[in-house]
């Protein structure tokens, strides 16, 4: 799923292409993906700025509506020339202006779109209940929203009412990076270890933005390439590689449902 990072380079490379276009025609491929709002109404509206929410997608019209992705495990948006040939599991194109297309493609159909008003976003209860965007307040504030919970560690930062827009790729890499594992009992680690822990995540991501993210296998940016962060990655999806720590063998166990890679010996079990 792509997670902070990916969305952010989506949202700057489009924001860079989009910015100012308006919407000449509308094609919903597949209506079951629009959960609100009636597409045809962006005829004529321009895009003012593209931006992001924990991992939503949001494109800002001149009537202060805003067009609303989550792409969920693989879904893609993206511009694309004139004479493009419809990748299979495209389900809404925008022609603008341009005649670029704005394509929402995704193949198995998790990922969802709409429009909505100011006000029905800030009451959709999904977006009421994120937490706090990770890039934009202090370590201290995040250890905050930590310490003392009962929960394991690598459950609190997938909960995106605890802090928006972590996902497992990010969760594993910043665990590693502060040396704690990923079953840990948030109240039982150290405050000093959490600041390590939520610095270790800003820097994880702020390197993962410029390189454009991360692709595993879906993710592209909004010219439709791939990240480039999975080369710098330490631990997630390396079971059985050799720890860069330490060189002893990576293991993966399930924490809150989801695989995590860590190592037995650099990550300590609070």
């Amino acid at each position: 799923m792509p997670e902070l990072p990916e969305v952010e380079t989506i949202a700057r490379g489009l924001d860079a292409q989009v910015r100012g276009q308006h919407v000449q025609r509308v094609a919903v491929i597949t209506p079951s993906v629009v959960r609100v709002g009636d597409f045809s109404s962006l005829v004529g509206h321009t895009f003012t700025y593209v931006s992001r929410r924990a991992k939503l997608l949001l494109l800002h019209l001149d009537d202060s509506r805003i067009l609303v992705f989550h792409l969920k495990m693989t879904g893609r948006v993206w511009l694309a020339g004139r004479d493009q040939v419809l990748p299979k599991h495209t389900h809404l194109v925008l022609t603008l202006a341009s005649q670029d297309l704005l394509l929402f493609e995704d193949s198995r159909r998790f990922g969802f779109c709409g429009i909505f008003t100011q006000e029905q976003l800030h009451h959709w209860s999904f977006f009421a209940r994120l937490g706090p965007e990770p890039l934009e307040c202090s370590p201290e504030t995040l250890a905050e929203r930590l310490k003392g919970r009962k929960a394991r560690i690598k459950s609190l930062l997938l909960d995106q009412t605890v802090v928006a827009g972590v996902g497992n790729i990010y969760a594993d890499e910043s665990l590693f990076a502060a040396g704690i594992h990923p079953k840990s009992t948030a109240g039982n680690i150290p405050y000093d270890q959490l600041l390590t822990l939520c610095a270790s995540l800003q820097k994880v991501m702020i390197e993962a933005i410029r390189a454009g993210g991360s692709t595993i296998s879906d993710y592209r940016n909004a010219y439709g390439h791939s990240g480039l962060f999975q080369d710098q990655f330490l631990v997630y999806g390396k079971k059985g590689d050799p720890c860069p720590g330490c060189g002893q063998i990576l293991e993966t166990i399930k924490v809150a449902g989801r695989t995590s890679t860590f190592c037995s010996h650099c990550q300590v079990l609070y």
